[in-house]
Protein backbone atom coordinates (compact mmCIF):
# COMPACT_ATOMS: atom_id res chain seq x y z
CA UNK A 1 0.00 0.00 0.00
CA UNK A 2 1.18 3.66 -0.89
CA UNK A 3 2.32 6.15 1.41
CA UNK A 4 3.24 9.54 1.78
CA UNK A 5 6.17 10.37 3.37
CA UNK A 6 8.18 13.27 3.80
CA UNK A 7 12.54 12.75 3.99
CA UNK A 8 14.39 15.54 6.14
CA UNK A 9 17.84 15.71 4.90
CA UNK A 10 19.14 15.05 1.44
CA UNK A 11 22.60 13.75 1.99
CA UNK A 12 23.48 10.02 1.33
CA UNK A 13 21.49 8.45 3.58
CA UNK A 14 17.78 10.62 2.88
CA UNK A 15 18.45 10.83 -0.92
CA UNK A 16 18.55 7.37 -1.32
CA UNK A 17 15.73 6.21 1.02
CA UNK A 18 14.17 9.12 -0.86
CA UNK A 19 14.55 7.65 -4.35
CA UNK A 20 14.66 4.06 -3.20
CA UNK A 21 11.47 4.88 -1.46
CA UNK A 22 9.45 6.56 -4.47
CA UNK A 23 10.58 3.87 -6.54
CA UNK A 24 8.30 1.58 -4.47
CA UNK A 25 5.39 3.38 -5.22
CA UNK A 26 5.64 5.80 -2.32
CA UNK A 27 5.11 9.48 -2.92
CA UNK A 28 7.60 11.23 -1.16
CA UNK A 29 8.36 14.65 -0.28
CA UNK A 30 12.41 15.76 0.07
CA UNK A 31 12.84 18.21 2.59
CA UNK A 32 16.09 20.11 2.82
CA UNK A 33 17.33 23.94 4.05
CA UNK A 34 20.14 23.80 1.21
CA UNK A 35 18.27 25.38 -1.99
CA UNK A 36 20.56 23.48 -3.80
CA UNK A 37 19.98 20.16 -3.11
CA UNK A 38 16.13 20.70 -3.46
CA UNK A 39 17.00 22.26 -6.98
CA UNK A 40 18.60 19.22 -8.02
CA UNK A 41 15.94 17.08 -7.02
CA UNK A 42 13.62 19.34 -8.92
CA UNK A 43 15.59 19.13 -11.80
CA UNK A 44 15.51 14.98 -11.45
CA UNK A 45 19.60 14.87 -10.80
CA UNK A 46 20.99 13.38 -7.11
CA UNK A 47 22.26 15.40 -4.60
CA UNK A 48 25.60 12.91 -4.20
CA UNK A 49 27.27 10.64 -6.51
CA UNK A 50 25.81 7.20 -5.34
CA UNK A 51 26.15 4.41 -8.07
CA UNK A 52 22.15 3.84 -9.26
CA UNK A 53 21.17 6.88 -7.78
CA UNK A 54 20.68 9.30 -10.92
CA UNK A 55 18.72 6.74 -12.32
CA UNK A 56 15.91 6.42 -9.67
CA UNK A 57 15.56 10.36 -8.91
CA UNK A 58 15.21 10.70 -12.73
CA UNK A 59 12.58 8.48 -12.95
CA UNK A 60 10.78 9.35 -9.38
CA UNK A 61 10.44 12.77 -10.06
CA UNK A 62 9.39 11.93 -14.26
CA UNK A 63 6.72 9.90 -12.50
CA UNK A 64 5.78 11.90 -9.91
CA UNK A 65 6.18 9.96 -7.00
CA UNK A 66 8.99 12.15 -5.81
CA UNK A 67 9.42 15.69 -5.43
CA UNK A 68 11.63 18.37 -3.01
CA UNK A 69 11.03 21.77 -0.79
CA UNK A 70 12.71 23.91 1.93
CA UNK A 71 9.52 23.87 3.90
CA UNK A 72 9.18 21.50 6.53
CA UNK A 73 5.25 22.31 7.43
CA UNK A 74 4.69 22.18 3.48
CA UNK A 75 6.24 18.52 3.87
CA UNK A 76 4.14 17.24 7.47
CA UNK A 77 0.91 18.58 5.93
CA UNK A 78 0.92 16.69 2.81
CA UNK A 79 2.37 13.09 4.37
CA UNK A 80 1.57 10.62 7.09
CA UNK A 81 5.12 9.65 8.03
CA UNK A 82 8.09 12.08 8.79
CA UNK A 83 11.20 10.34 8.46
CA UNK A 84 14.51 12.09 9.97
CA UNK A 85 17.90 11.41 8.46
CA UNK A 86 20.11 14.84 8.54
CA UNK A 87 23.54 14.24 10.12
CA UNK A 88 24.82 13.56 13.18
CA UNK A 89 28.36 14.94 13.03
CA UNK A 90 30.65 14.27 16.00
CA UNK A 91 31.99 17.15 17.92
CA UNK A 92 35.67 17.91 18.88
CA UNK A 93 35.16 16.10 21.90
CA UNK A 94 33.74 13.23 20.64
CA UNK A 95 29.75 13.96 21.65
CA UNK A 96 27.42 13.98 19.16
CA UNK A 97 26.16 17.15 17.14
CA UNK A 98 22.36 17.26 17.58
CA UNK A 99 21.71 20.30 16.54
CA UNK A 100 20.23 19.12 12.88
CA UNK A 101 18.15 16.72 14.39
CA UNK A 102 16.75 18.65 17.19
CA UNK A 103 16.34 21.59 14.88
CA UNK A 104 14.25 19.43 12.25
CA UNK A 105 12.03 17.70 15.49
CA UNK A 106 11.52 21.48 16.13
CA UNK A 107 9.67 22.21 12.75
CA UNK A 108 8.10 18.87 12.50
CA UNK A 109 6.92 19.40 15.83
CA UNK A 110 5.56 22.47 15.07
CA UNK A 111 4.22 21.50 12.04
CA UNK A 112 2.61 18.78 14.24
CA UNK A 113 0.13 21.40 15.99
CA UNK A 114 -2.36 21.10 13.31
CA UNK A 115 -2.00 17.93 11.90
CA UNK A 116 -5.38 15.89 11.99
CA UNK A 117 -4.08 12.48 11.63
CA UNK A 118 -1.91 10.28 13.60
CA UNK A 119 1.49 11.51 12.23
CA UNK A 120 4.73 8.71 12.55
CA UNK A 121 8.15 10.50 13.19
CA UNK A 122 11.21 8.02 12.51
CA UNK A 123 14.66 8.93 13.29
CA UNK A 124 16.52 7.21 10.57
CA UNK A 125 19.67 9.63 11.53
CA UNK A 126 22.36 7.64 13.60
CA UNK A 127 22.03 8.67 17.71
CA UNK A 128 23.35 6.86 20.72
CA UNK A 129 20.90 5.13 23.03
CA UNK A 130 18.15 7.55 24.97
CA UNK A 131 18.51 10.19 22.59
CA UNK A 132 14.98 9.49 21.62
CA UNK A 133 13.96 9.36 24.91
CA UNK A 134 15.72 12.52 25.90
CA UNK A 135 16.20 14.89 22.91
CA UNK A 136 13.74 13.60 19.67
CA UNK A 137 10.57 12.98 22.06
CA UNK A 138 10.21 16.00 24.44
CA UNK A 139 11.57 18.16 21.60
CA UNK A 140 8.57 16.69 19.45
CA UNK A 141 5.89 17.30 22.61
CA UNK A 142 6.87 20.50 23.37
CA UNK A 143 6.73 22.01 19.66
CA UNK A 144 3.62 19.93 19.01
CA UNK A 145 1.50 20.43 22.18
CA UNK A 146 0.92 16.31 21.73
CA UNK A 147 2.37 13.35 23.63
CA UNK A 148 4.01 10.91 21.41
CA UNK A 149 1.96 7.49 21.41
CA UNK A 150 -1.16 9.96 21.78
CA UNK A 151 -0.88 12.63 19.37
CA UNK A 152 1.69 11.05 17.11
CA UNK A 153 3.84 8.02 16.50
CA UNK A 154 7.92 7.90 17.14
CA UNK A 155 10.04 5.34 15.82
CA UNK A 156 13.91 4.86 15.48
CA UNK A 157 14.83 3.00 12.10
CA UNK A 158 18.62 2.68 11.35
CA UNK A 159 19.91 2.58 8.33
CA UNK A 160 22.88 -0.24 7.26
CA UNK A 161 23.87 1.65 3.89
CA UNK A 162 27.32 1.74 2.93
CA UNK A 163 28.37 4.55 0.51
CA UNK A 164 29.17 3.50 -2.89
CA UNK A 165 26.69 1.00 -2.59
CA UNK A 166 24.12 2.71 -0.46
CA UNK A 167 21.21 1.67 -3.49
CA UNK A 168 22.07 -2.02 -3.36
CA UNK A 169 22.47 -2.19 0.26
CA UNK A 170 18.52 -0.54 0.55
CA UNK A 171 17.02 -3.21 -1.14
CA UNK A 172 19.07 -6.27 -0.04
CA UNK A 173 20.09 -5.27 3.99
CA UNK A 174 21.25 -7.60 6.04
CA UNK A 175 18.24 -6.56 8.56
CA UNK A 176 15.72 -4.05 9.22
CA UNK A 177 15.51 -2.51 12.90
CA UNK A 178 12.47 -0.94 13.94
CA UNK A 179 12.22 0.71 17.46
CA UNK A 180 8.81 1.75 17.80
CA UNK A 181 6.72 3.53 20.78
CA UNK A 182 3.82 1.62 19.89
CA UNK A 183 2.58 -1.35 17.66
CA UNK A 184 0.74 1.76 15.43
CA UNK A 185 3.95 3.12 14.67
CA UNK A 186 6.03 0.16 14.11
CA UNK A 187 3.30 -1.45 11.67
CA UNK A 188 3.51 2.29 9.84
CA UNK A 189 7.60 2.11 9.36
CA UNK A 190 7.97 -1.93 8.91
CA UNK A 191 5.02 -1.36 5.95
CA UNK A 192 7.86 0.76 4.72
CA UNK A 193 10.12 -2.34 3.85
CA UNK A 194 7.10 -4.61 3.05
CA UNK A 195 8.77 -5.88 -0.19
CA UNK A 196 12.48 -6.40 1.10
CA UNK A 197 13.68 -9.85 1.65
CA UNK A 198 15.34 -9.89 4.87
CA UNK A 199 14.68 -9.68 8.24
CA UNK A 200 12.63 -7.58 9.88
CA UNK A 201 13.48 -6.96 13.89
CA UNK A 202 10.24 -4.16 15.68
CA UNK A 203 11.99 -3.95 19.62
CA UNK A 204 12.70 -1.21 21.78
CA UNK A 205 13.42 1.90 20.83
CA UNK A 206 16.72 1.89 22.65
CA UNK A 207 17.62 -1.30 21.46
CA UNK A 208 17.39 -0.11 17.90
CA UNK A 209 19.49 2.84 18.90
CA UNK A 210 22.43 0.73 19.83
CA UNK A 211 22.44 -1.90 16.95
CA UNK A 212 23.92 0.68 15.00
CA UNK A 213 26.64 1.81 17.12
CA UNK A 214 27.09 -2.19 17.72
CA UNK A 215 27.56 -3.02 13.97
CA UNK A 216 29.58 -0.25 13.04
CA UNK A 217 32.17 -0.54 16.44
CA UNK A 218 32.35 -4.35 15.61
CA UNK A 219 33.01 -3.70 11.75
CA UNK A 220 35.65 -1.01 13.03
CA UNK A 221 37.36 -3.43 15.48
CA UNK A 222 37.25 -6.18 12.28
CA UNK A 223 39.68 -3.98 9.99
CA UNK A 224 41.98 -2.73 12.93
CA UNK A 225 42.26 -6.55 14.07
CA UNK A 226 42.95 -7.79 10.28
CA UNK A 227 45.60 -4.93 9.53
CA UNK A 228 47.14 -6.20 12.79
CA UNK A 229 47.12 -9.65 12.19
CA UNK A 230 48.60 -8.67 8.67
CA UNK A 231 51.77 -6.73 10.36
CA UNK A 232 52.70 -9.25 12.47
CA UNK A 233 52.42 -11.47 9.36
CA UNK A 234 54.40 -9.49 7.01
CA UNK A 235 57.28 -9.20 9.66
CA UNK A 236 57.03 -12.94 9.62
CA UNK A 237 57.23 -13.55 5.92
CA UNK A 238 53.57 -14.97 6.10
CA UNK A 239 51.19 -14.28 3.37
CA UNK A 240 48.32 -12.36 5.36
CA UNK A 241 45.59 -12.84 2.73
CA UNK A 242 45.93 -16.66 2.59
CA UNK A 243 45.56 -16.23 6.58
CA UNK A 244 42.80 -14.48 6.77
CA UNK A 245 40.67 -16.24 4.13
CA UNK A 246 41.31 -19.28 6.06
CA UNK A 247 40.20 -17.39 9.22
CA UNK A 248 37.21 -16.28 7.37
CA UNK A 249 35.82 -19.78 6.24
CA UNK A 250 35.05 -20.86 9.60
CA UNK A 251 31.60 -19.67 10.02
CA UNK A 252 30.75 -21.93 12.88
CA UNK A 253 33.09 -20.13 15.73
CA UNK A 254 34.57 -16.89 13.68
CA UNK A 255 31.89 -15.41 11.73
CA UNK A 256 28.98 -16.91 13.77
CA UNK A 257 27.07 -15.76 17.25
CA UNK A 258 29.40 -17.98 18.80
CA UNK A 259 31.15 -15.73 21.72
CA UNK A 260 28.97 -12.85 20.93
CA UNK A 261 27.00 -13.18 24.17
CA UNK A 262 27.72 -10.41 26.38
CA UNK A 263 29.10 -12.19 29.67
CA UNK A 264 31.86 -12.97 32.09
CA UNK A 265 35.44 -12.96 31.33
CA UNK A 266 36.96 -15.77 29.06
CA UNK A 267 39.74 -17.91 30.45
CA UNK A 268 40.83 -21.74 30.29
CA UNK A 269 44.23 -23.17 28.98
CA UNK A 270 44.20 -21.57 25.00
CA UNK A 271 42.90 -18.24 24.62
CA UNK A 272 44.87 -16.22 27.42
CA UNK A 273 47.73 -17.88 26.85
CA UNK A 274 47.69 -17.79 23.26
CA UNK A 275 46.76 -14.26 23.41
CA UNK A 276 49.88 -13.34 25.13
CA UNK A 277 52.05 -15.51 23.28
CA UNK A 278 50.82 -13.53 20.40
CA UNK A 279 51.39 -9.92 21.27
CA UNK A 280 54.66 -11.12 23.02
CA UNK A 281 55.82 -11.88 19.40
CA UNK A 282 54.92 -8.84 18.11
CA UNK A 283 56.28 -7.03 20.36
CA UNK A 284 59.75 -9.14 19.39
CA UNK A 285 59.37 -7.95 16.53
CA UNK A 286 58.58 -3.97 17.01
CA UNK A 287 55.02 -4.54 15.76
CA UNK A 288 52.45 -2.29 17.36
CA UNK A 289 49.18 -4.20 18.24
CA UNK A 290 46.82 -1.77 20.51
CA UNK A 291 44.24 -4.01 19.45
CA UNK A 292 45.45 -7.18 20.45
CA UNK A 293 47.31 -5.57 23.79
CA UNK A 294 44.12 -4.18 24.98
CA UNK A 295 42.27 -8.03 25.16
CA UNK A 296 43.43 -9.36 28.34
CA UNK A 297 42.99 -5.66 30.17
CA UNK A 298 39.65 -5.49 28.75
CA UNK A 299 38.89 -9.14 29.90
CA UNK A 300 40.88 -7.92 33.64
CA UNK A 301 38.50 -5.50 33.84
CA UNK A 302 35.40 -8.31 33.60
CA UNK A 303 36.73 -9.69 36.42
CA UNK A 304 37.04 -6.45 38.43
CA UNK A 305 33.44 -5.23 37.70
CA UNK A 306 31.87 -8.93 39.01
CA UNK A 307 34.34 -8.16 42.23
CA UNK A 308 32.48 -4.99 42.76
CA UNK A 309 29.36 -5.75 41.74
CA UNK A 310 29.39 -8.72 44.18
CA UNK A 311 31.07 -6.42 46.94
CA UNK A 312 27.88 -3.74 46.79
CA UNK A 313 25.41 -6.89 47.08
CA UNK A 314 26.66 -6.52 51.36
CA UNK A 315 26.83 -10.44 51.84
CA UNK A 316 29.64 -12.17 53.77
CA UNK A 317 28.51 -15.67 52.52
CA UNK A 318 29.01 -16.35 48.85
CA UNK A 319 28.58 -19.74 47.33
CA UNK A 320 29.49 -20.45 43.71
CA UNK A 321 27.97 -22.52 41.77
CA UNK A 322 30.32 -23.80 39.13
CA UNK A 323 33.90 -22.46 38.54
CA UNK A 324 35.08 -23.86 36.22
CA UNK A 325 36.26 -21.46 33.09
CA UNK A 326 33.08 -23.07 31.42
CA UNK A 327 30.31 -25.70 31.98
CA UNK A 328 31.33 -29.10 30.98
CA UNK A 329 35.15 -28.93 31.74
CA UNK A 330 37.19 -29.72 34.98
CA UNK A 331 39.70 -27.32 33.84
CA UNK A 332 40.83 -24.36 36.18
CA UNK A 333 43.40 -23.17 34.49
CA UNK A 334 43.18 -19.49 34.36
CA UNK A 335 39.63 -19.96 35.26
CA UNK A 336 38.09 -16.04 35.87
CA UNK A 337 36.03 -17.26 38.52
CA UNK A 338 39.15 -18.83 40.26
CA UNK A 339 40.63 -15.52 40.00
CA UNK A 340 37.26 -13.24 41.44
CA UNK A 341 37.08 -16.56 44.33
CA UNK A 342 40.84 -15.92 45.27
CA UNK A 343 40.11 -11.51 45.32
CA UNK A 344 37.27 -12.54 47.82
CA UNK A 345 38.82 -14.74 50.05
CA UNK A 346 41.81 -12.52 50.15
CA UNK A 347 38.98 -9.42 51.57
CA UNK A 348 37.55 -12.07 54.29
CA UNK A 349 34.52 -13.46 52.52
CA UNK A 350 33.01 -16.84 53.61
CA UNK A 351 33.17 -18.98 50.29
CA UNK A 352 31.40 -22.73 49.31
CA UNK A 353 31.67 -23.73 45.92
CA UNK A 354 30.22 -26.83 44.17
CA UNK A 355 31.22 -27.48 40.68
CA UNK A 356 30.12 -30.92 39.08
CA UNK A 357 32.59 -31.41 36.99
CA UNK A 358 35.16 -30.49 39.11
CA UNK A 359 35.70 -33.08 41.98
CA UNK A 360 38.86 -33.45 43.38
CA UNK A 361 38.75 -37.19 43.93
CA UNK A 362 38.05 -38.07 40.32
CA UNK A 363 40.75 -35.19 38.94
CA UNK A 364 43.78 -36.81 37.95
CA UNK A 365 46.59 -35.34 35.85
CA UNK A 366 47.48 -31.47 35.42
CA UNK A 367 44.31 -30.53 36.78
CA UNK A 368 44.62 -32.21 39.60
CA UNK A 369 48.27 -30.50 39.99
CA UNK A 370 46.92 -27.42 38.97
CA UNK A 371 44.64 -27.04 42.03
CA UNK A 372 46.94 -28.49 44.85
CA UNK A 373 49.76 -26.90 43.83
CA UNK A 374 48.20 -23.49 43.28
CA UNK A 375 45.30 -22.97 44.53
CA UNK A 376 45.24 -25.78 47.54
CA UNK A 377 42.96 -23.32 49.98
CA UNK A 378 40.16 -23.46 46.80
CA UNK A 379 39.91 -27.51 47.74
CA UNK A 380 38.97 -26.67 51.47
CA UNK A 381 35.94 -25.18 50.73
CA UNK A 382 34.99 -27.36 47.40
CA UNK A 383 31.49 -29.64 48.56
CA UNK A 384 29.82 -32.27 46.63
CA UNK A 385 26.35 -30.94 47.47
CA UNK A 386 24.54 -28.10 45.51
CA UNK A 387 21.62 -27.98 48.03
CA UNK A 388 24.41 -27.07 51.06
CA UNK A 389 25.80 -24.04 48.60
CA UNK A 390 22.59 -22.50 48.28
CA UNK A 391 21.60 -23.51 51.92
CA UNK A 392 24.28 -21.80 53.44
CA UNK A 393 24.72 -18.81 51.35
CA UNK A 394 23.48 -15.12 51.77
CA UNK A 395 24.48 -14.66 47.86
CA UNK A 396 24.81 -16.96 45.16
CA UNK A 397 26.72 -16.55 42.33
CA UNK A 398 26.30 -19.10 39.08
CA UNK A 399 29.35 -18.76 37.77
CA UNK A 400 28.79 -21.27 34.31
CA UNK A 401 25.75 -22.57 32.31
CA UNK A 402 25.26 -25.69 33.55
CA UNK A 403 21.52 -26.58 33.12
CA UNK A 404 21.45 -27.97 36.64
CA UNK A 405 21.61 -24.20 37.52
CA UNK A 406 19.11 -22.86 35.63
CA UNK A 407 16.41 -23.34 38.26
CA UNK A 408 18.26 -22.00 41.00
CA UNK A 409 16.83 -18.23 40.80
CA UNK A 410 13.25 -20.41 41.88
CA UNK A 411 14.80 -22.10 44.63
CA UNK A 412 16.06 -18.94 46.49
CA UNK A 413 14.80 -17.84 50.22
CA UNK A 414 13.74 -14.42 50.93
CA UNK A 415 16.07 -11.82 51.11
CA UNK A 416 18.58 -14.00 49.39
CA UNK A 417 20.88 -12.58 46.67
CA UNK A 418 21.92 -14.03 42.98
CA UNK A 419 24.30 -12.57 40.82
CA UNK A 420 24.17 -14.19 37.77
CA UNK A 421 27.27 -14.28 35.60
CA UNK A 422 26.13 -15.87 32.17
CA UNK A 423 22.39 -15.15 32.24
CA UNK A 424 20.21 -17.67 33.75
CA UNK A 425 17.60 -18.51 30.80
CA UNK A 426 14.25 -16.38 31.66
CA UNK A 427 15.94 -14.62 34.52
CA UNK A 428 16.77 -11.46 33.14
CA UNK A 429 15.13 -9.20 34.58
CA UNK A 430 13.73 -11.79 38.01
CA UNK A 431 13.53 -8.55 40.28
CA UNK A 432 15.58 -7.26 42.91
CA UNK A 433 17.59 -10.39 44.34
CA UNK A 434 18.63 -10.78 40.79
CA UNK A 435 21.64 -8.71 39.15
CA UNK A 436 23.57 -9.93 36.08
CA UNK A 437 26.69 -8.96 35.01
CA UNK A 438 26.01 -7.03 32.11
CA UNK A 439 22.35 -6.73 32.05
Amino acid sequence: MSKRIGIYGLGYVGSVSAACLANDGHRVIGVDPQAAKVDLIKAGKPPVIEEGLAELIAEGVSNGRLRATQDPAEAVAETDISIVCVGTPSRANGSLDLSHVQAVCEQIGAALRNHPGYHVVVIRSTILPGTMREVVRPTLERASGKIAGVGFGLSNNPEFLRESTAVRDFYTPPKTVIGAIDEKSGQAVASLYEKLDAPLIVTDIEVAEMVKYTDNAWHALKVAFANEIGNICKQLGVDSHAVMDIFCKDTKLNLSPYYMKPGFAFGGSCLPKDVRALTYRARSLDVAVPVLDSILPSNANQVERALQIIVQKNRRSIGFLGFSFKAGTDDLRESPLVELIERLLGKGYHLKLFDRSVNLARLVGANREYILRTIPHISNIMTESMEEVIETSDLVVIGNNAPEFHDVPRRLRPGQALVDMVRIPGFATAGESYDGINW
